[in-house]
């Protein structure tokens, strides 16, 4: 199953796509499941997903059409985006950064989310805007001190695919933390849609490409990353409570804008990036000017 939002900005209609390609409107289940009536963390916490595949079995939801509407963020009202750095061995070395002992920790405001195919801004007077394919971890129940792995991976509730946008300049050349260079407005596209953690046979072992203007600049796998899955949410869990519809970014390969000579092809406004993560869709920005 799919999980996805459809609509204009603010006014997306939750459905799920099932395997034979077909839409239903998930609307009347939602709203018996979560008192936003949408999928956000109180549907995966409430075991939306099991309710949702009795209902399609059930045949008690009906075809949506989807012609012309708007694929908007999967996840709605999503909680504390937090994002892991340098969580590839290529992409601390390409940035001549120290290969972490611990995973690198920093935020992202959960207004930073859009869709998948929503225009990504540059910001007012970026020289350095960049851009990251990640997976994204979406938490379905409450994780807090665990000490296994196998708990961690059972707080897991989806996947999706996210693009990690960043401001080079801003983040490293400002002064303090990296959130100068993370924040801005735009910078997390989200999507296309979120599959159910136990929909994904092995979540480190995907494929995961970004293309800019039609050129390939990141081709890696999860099966690179330094701290896994599960070894990030157990970590996580030691430092802060993480929450259903929390989302996690765990982290970008080699192959960003930052680790390529001189001159470096940061985006520019006009600029198509797309990206993907097998099983977890395709996402295109056209970049714009904030």
């Amino acid at each position: 199953m799919q999980f996805l939002r459809l609509g204009p900005v603010g006014d997306e209609r939750p459905a799920v796509r099932t395997d034979d390609g077909v839409t239903y409107d998930l609307l009347p289940i939602a709203a018996k499941i979560s008192a936003s009536a949408d999928v956000d963390g109180a549907f995966l916490a409430n075991d939306g997903v099991a309710r949702v595949r009795a209902a399609l079995e059930a045949g008690e939801l009906e075809v949506l059409d989807t012609a012309d509407l708007r694929v908007g963020p999967p996840l709605a009202h999503p909680g504390k985006v937090i994002c892991i750095g340098l969580n590839y061995r290529d992409h601390a070395e390409e940035t001549g950064a120290d290969i972490p002992g611990e995973p690198v920790v920093f935020l992202k405001t959960p207004d930073t989310i859009v869709g998948p195919y929503d225009q990504v801004l540059v910001p007012r007077r970026s020289v350095k805007t960049d851009w990251e394919v990640e997976l994204g971890v979406v938490i379905g129940s409450t994780a807090r001190y665990l000490e296994s792995e196998e708990d961690a991976l059972a707080c897991v509730g989806a996947y999706v695919l996210s693009h990690d946008v960043s401001e080079r300049e801003f983040q490293i050349e400002r002064g303090g933390t990296w959130d100068k260079g993370k924040n801005c407005e735009t910078f997390n596209p989200l999507g296309p849609f979120l599959v159910p953690a136990g929909e994904i046979a092995d979540p480190q072992n995907l494929e995961m490409r970004l293309w800019v203007n039609g050129e390939i600049k990141q081709n890696s796998s999860t099966k690179n990353m330094i701290f896994p899955i599960a070894e990030i949410v157990r970590y996580l869990s030691h430092f802060l409570v993480l929450r259903p519809g929390d989302v996690i970014n765990t982290g970008t390969p080699a192959g960003v804008a930052l680790g390529q000579p001189e001159p470096k092809p940061y985006l520019r406004a006009g600029d198509v990036v797309e990206l993907e993560i097998e099983g977890l869709g395709r996402q295109r920005q056209t970049l714009g000017q904030a």
